[in-house]
């Protein structure tokens, strides 16, 4: 390793090692949003691989939304450390749903097993819910199947909140932003949401009490109200 920090990468799978390092110093040197990477020539200079494999590097670290290219010289060359998780995830799970690569069935059960854990530990800790009264009011006043299912993602992303988890929180809202479709869908065929809202309700109040036993089951019975063929029972 040179006084730089970097290291010389081997030739075979440029690429892979380009961010592999990157990856290392993001680590390491304890970067955080809004520190700025060396520039694309120096870069390539101190890994000692050519400039176009740097180029590809950044460009798939771009797509991930980890880094945010920027026109520039001097202290203003190089890619600057972003954060848009939520935005990446939602892109790459919408995409999949669109090529249906991932079926409605599989995104429900990750979010169920989700939910559940995060309603329980959300209700352990006692969290602040004025988020989910919050949303909940929001649903109440909703005119449109559109603006509930706005203000139940903001629910229902607010226990994931709670959780405390903020890896579990960035792949809830993807969850929900990638079915906002099937989410309104859903809205328009039951019509009447008093029943949705009653769950609401229900998950709120066990959460506020602690009992994370209760908002567990609450959230799993929410979801079989919301979505019946998908936790039909078989025959």
């Amino acid at each position: 390793m040179d006084d730089t920090g970097w290291r010389p990468v081997k030739r075979t799978r440029t690429f892979e090692d380009v961010l592999a390092q990157i990856e290392r110093r993001i680590t390491e040197d304890g970067l955080t949003v809004g520190d700025r990477l060396p520039a694309e020539r120096q870069l390539a200079e101190q890994l000692g691989v050519s400039r176009s494999s740097v180029r590809e590097a950044m460009r798939v670290l771009e797509t991930l939304g980890v880094v945010s290219s920027q026109v520039g010289r001097g202290p203003d060359a190089g890619a600057v450390l972003t954060s848009r998780p939520d935005s990446a995830l939602t892109d790459l799970l919408r995409l999949h749903l669109g090529l249906a690569s991932l079926e409605m069935r599989e995104v429900i059960d990750t979010r169920h097993m989700i939910e559940q854990w995060a309603a329980a530990q959300a209700a352990a800790s006692r969290a602040d819910t004025s988020a989910l009264a919050a949303a909940l009011a929001g649903m109440d006043a909703a005119r449109t199947a559109e603006e509930f299912v706005e203000h139940d993602t903001a629910f229902h992303c607010a226990i994931a909140d709670a959780s405390g988890n903020r890896l579990i929180a960035a792949i809830m809202r993807s969850l929900r932003d990638s079915m906002r479709r099937y989410s309104v869908e859903a809205v328009r065929r039951l019509g009447d949401t008093s029943v949705l809202r009653a769950d609401h309700v229900r998950i709120l109040e066990a959460i506020e009490r602690g009992e994370a036993g209760e908002a567990t089951r609450a959230v799993s019975e929410h979801l079989a109200h919301a979505y019946p063929a998908l936790f039909a029972g078989p025959g």
